[in-house]
């Protein structure tokens, strides 16, 4: 099953007058009621000429920025998106605009899958910074220091990307495998062969780091079928 969210703003499910759910292929009405927001403000604006929901973070002090889709469950299959991240005129100096996308997220959201960009290394004329374009982490036991550290250059990698420019991004996702793809790119940037929750199921969410001021659009959910 195959879902397309124009965002101007997002909706994942609603209830009609006679309490009946709407099946999420029939979806007409989009609404940013239906993210269920965790340490961000969200609002529908344009952004280079496109619908899109933007994200900042509300304090920098937490550890998670999440724009959660309510009442959608993913576990195989694919997302798709277009996102624009750059560091927020606040932001520090180690900001990098970080963006992307979390999922197979658990109930209490402190548990999840992610996997995001780095805008302000993309063309750093410094290579390790390049090399370091790319992150997964699953929250909270692997941020992405301690892979970093135990193994590095695994779960991280180099794509090309502008801060603040939209930048189309592709995960695949199967069992404890996941891919990424970058922009119009055959092959994937990123391949992880072995998410740390397993072959788990869970919620979706756009996801800001710190410091980012963050934009989304085109989200794209394909459901792999189930065996």
């Amino acid at each position: 099953m195959r879902i397309t969210v124009s965002l101007i703003a997002l909706l994942v499910s609603f209830l009609p007058a006679n309490g009946a759910e709407i099946p999420l292929a029939n979806l007409s009405r989009l609404d940013l009621r239906n993210l269920d927001l965790r340490n961000v403000n969200a609002d529908a604006t344009t952004y280079r000429g496109q619908s899109a929901v933007h994200l900042t973070e509300k304090n920098p002090a937490e550890p998670q920025s999440l724009a959660i889709l309510r009442d959608r469950t993913f576990h195989n299959g694919t997302v798709e998106l277009d996102v624009a991240g750059a560091p927020s005129k606040a932001a520090g100096d180690t900001a990098r605009g970080f963006i992307g996308v979390a999922f197979r997220m658990q109930s209490d959201a402190s548990r999840y899958e992610c996997i995001y960009i780095r805008p302000t290394n993309g063309r750093a004329e410094d290579q390790l910074r390049r090399n370091h374009s790319i992150q997964y982490e699953s929250e909270p036991d692997w941020p992405w220091d301690r892979l970093r550290k135990e193994s590095p250059g695994v779960y991280e990698s180099y794509a090309d990307m502008v801060p603040g420019e939209w930048t189309h991004l592709r995960i695949v996702v199967h069992g404890r495998d996941a891919a990424l793809y970058v922009g119009k790119s055959e092959q994937p940037s990123l391949l992880v062969h072995d998410l740390k929750l397993g072959d788990s199921r869970g919620a979706i969410a756009l996801w800001i780091g710190p410091g980012t001021e963050g934009y989304f659009k085109g989200l794209e959910i394909s459901d792999e079928a189930e065996k």
